[in-house]
């Protein structure tokens, strides 16, 4: 016969303060826990916006990154050729060759330097990137030395507002306009005309090409046709699976340093849980005896301890989960360990990662509570009612 859930909440409602002290300390642990999964899905989320499933992205072959890419005059325009390339209302296709470099500009408030990315890009960027919408001023006009500066760029670097001057690539630029991109990764860079900045910065070459699919199952017809072409040594990738990739080395990083650290504290969490237990069972020696003698078995037993035990930790949970939602509201930045450039992220709180931590905090405590649990079911019956 099993004991009532009423009573393991009134045994945990009778010694408020220490359940209040062990669910506190497996809260702090679930903070820590689902903070840095936020963090990471953040960050996913934020690189994996920046592409579409429409859109190919065309880079050098092996290049990894689009600094690292060159891709010739001559192969952009086979690129751009391709059946494959939707055309636009106008009969143009609708590709966008770019050129993408790294310069250094200073930061609001600390001053310290940071590497930030400039795109030059063709007429049709904001049609193959939707989410990018002006928010102050006006886009860049082709062929001037005008730029429009990402909003996540805008607020966390000096000289970069609308109207002021930058100057880089040995000439003067005009901020024309502000752009919000929806939270991806172009919120953290500057647009100007693809001409202008390959004149500024002496390039001959394009750094990658972007382009409209016709057909989203164009991509495999594409990605054969440039991968066999003798005239060619560039690859294809769709836009939104080459920046998945961009996160990788960052994620990763994030998820082993703050899975490490998690497992690290949980492990006081976890002594300080049963060492609540085990004064619980010091406590109710003689309560259990008493169950015991009205028929309650060793297995009734266990598992009441054990359901107080988890209930510890999914409180502790509750509270980590619900202080670590309010992350939401803070946005990051950090370096971008594939591009070398800053990047600017938010915490994401998904459905999974609120059922991840709250497993993880029922875990702590269900660990926690088995020595105590089964100490309190060997306890035999005459020793356990001689000690009252």
């Amino acid at each position: 016969m099993p004991l009532p859930l009423s009573y393991n909440v009134r045994n945990l409602w009778a010694r408020k303060l220490t359940t209040a002290l062990t669910a506190g300390g497996m809260a702090l642990v679930v903070f820590v826990f689902a903070t840095v999964l936020m963090l990471e899905q953040g960050l996913r989320d934020t690189l994996v916006g920046t592409g579409s499933y429409d859109n190919a992205l065309v880079i050098r072959r092996a290049a990894g990154t689009e600094v690292q890419s060159t891709v010739d005059r001559a192969q952009a325009n086979v690129v751009e050729s391709r059946p494959e390339v939707a055309l636009g209302p106008d009969g143009a296709p609708l590709v966008s060759k770019e050129v993408v470099v790294l310069i250094s500009l200073d930061k609001r408030g600390s001053g310290g330097p940071s590497n930030v990315v400039i795109r030059g890009v063709g007429p049709a960027a904001l049609t193959l990137r939707p989410q990018v919408r002006i928010v102050e001023g006006r886009t860049f006009r082709p062929g001037s030395s005008e730029i429009i500066v990402g909003r996540g760029i805008a607020e966390r670097f000096q000289g970069t507002s609308l109207g002021q001057r930058m100057k880089f690539g040995m000439r003067e630029w005009t901020v024309v306009g502000l752009f919000d991109a929806g939270g991806s990764g172009f919120d953290s860079e500057i647009w100007g005309d693809s001409d202008q900045m390959m004149q500024a910065f002496r390039r001959t070459m394009f750094s990658s090409v972007v382009l409209r699919l016709n057909d989203t199952t164009a991509f495999p017809r594409l990605e054969d046709a440039l991968e066999s072409d003798p005239r060619l040594t560039v690859e294809a990738k769709r836009e939104a699976v080459f920046y998945a990739e961009q996160s990788e080395t960052l994620a990763r990083f994030i998820r082993i340093l703050g899975l490490t650290l998690s497992v690290i504290f949980s492990i006081g969490a976890v002594i300080g849980a049963m060492i609540t237990m085990y004064a619980s069972v010091a406590n109710r020696t003689a309560e259990i005896g008493t169950l015991r003698a009205l028929g309650f078995q060793r297995g009734s037993i266990l598992t009441a301890f054990l359901v107080e035990a988890v209930a510890l930790g999914l409180a502790g949970g509750v509270v980590g989960v619900a202080a670590a939602s309010a992350m939401q509201l803070v946005t990051i930045s950090t370096m971008n360990w594939q591009s070398f450039s800053e990047i600017a992220f938010s915490f994401r709180l998904t459905p999974g990662i609120t059922v991840a931590s709250l497993g993880f905090a029922a875990t702590m405590g269900l660990v926690g509570g088995v020595l105590p649990a089964a100490r309190a079911a060997r306890l035999a019956i005459v020793d356990a009612l001689r000690a009252a």
